[in-house]
């Protein structure tokens, strides 16, 4: 038996994964400083054609939680907004939104839905759909700052982490996005290396590397495992195609030439083309 996912990396920790009829958006994030230039966001056209959608939001920092996911058509489109527990105290977000601390369950459409343990802020989430198992890690890490903390806080820091990717172990796990964050300093990748250890996620995707796309580059190369690929998934609006069989794990990224084709041809609509209109005969860069 084999399932798919269609996996777009917008920034930092903000990614879209299409699985049949549902999409998921987690972790929105334009960037502080224009990182995704408006031609790369996240627009109401991303969400064409499809029978759910649901966004989730890990925490309320701000690399984590854009309010321009709030501005999505929720009438037009079927989108249903998943937020950490502790995000209730924002009047905004009341918007017909689910919201799950750790342990919480959920199920919109075919999409079950889980909330486990961060180490930061706020939830990560474990999504199965159409026979595939989703991890997003939000800050979900071993935040121990090995080059600043003191040895006491190293080790509450690992301690608290060890705790939360217990149950972990016990999931499949098809795809999952986890922190690799170089302001840690030595050891910064520790927290991702126990986690592809310990839980042995089929594809591993880096997130969170500061505008660092070497950091995840690198931990491509060197963190993959006998169970486990790694992705690096480093520009906006970089896209694969996954084919996940019982054995086999199929790999496509879309070189920048076939997106940009992809999108020309989407451009092109006929439908109100009249071939014996003269004024449509014009070499102007327009949309017929």
């Amino acid at each position: 038996m084999s399932a798919g996912a269609m996996v777009t990396f917008f920034h930092h920790a903000g990614f879209m994964a299409a699985v049949e009829d549902t999409l998921m958006i987690f972790d929105y994030w334009r960037g502080e400083n224009g990182e995704i230039n408006p031609e790369n966001q996240l627009t109401e056209r991303d969400l064409e054609g499809y029978k759910h959608i649901i966004v989730f939001v890990s925490n309320d920092d701000p690399d984590h939680f854009d309010p321009a996911i709030l501005e999505l058509d929720d009438k037009k489109f079927p989108i249903q907004y998943v937020f950490a527990a502790d995000m209730k105290r924002y009047p905004a977000l009341q918007k017909d939104g689910l919201f799950l601390a750790e342990g919480d369950a959920a199920e919109i459409g075919p999409a079950q839905i889980r909330a486990y343990a961060s180490t930061h802020k706020g939830v990560s989430y474990y999504v199965t759909v159409h026979g595939l198992n989703i991890f997003h890690a939000g800050t979900l890490n071993m935040w121990h700052w090995r080059d600043e903390s003191t040895l006491r806080e190293i080790v509450r820091a690992e301690e608290d982490f060890y705790a939360a990717v217990v149950p972990l172990t016990r999931l499949p796990m098809d795809i999952a996005m986890f922190p690799v964050d170089p302001r840690m300093g030595g050891m910064y990748e520790a927290g991702a290396n126990h986690f592809v250890m310990a839980v042995k996620p089929r594809l591993f995707i880096p997130m969170h590397f500061q505008n660092r796309p070497e950091v995840a580059t690198s931990y491509a190369r060197q963190g993959r495992t006998n169970y486990t690929e790694i992705l690096a998934m480093t520009r906006p609006r970089q896209r694969a195609e996954l084919t996940f069989d019982d054995m086999t794990l199929r790999i496509h990224v879309f070189t920048l030439k076939e997106m940009q084709q992809e999108m020309a041809n989407r451009d092109v609509k006929l439908d109100s083309y009249n071939k014996d209109d003269p004024f449509n005969d014009t070499d102007l860069p327009v949309t017929l």
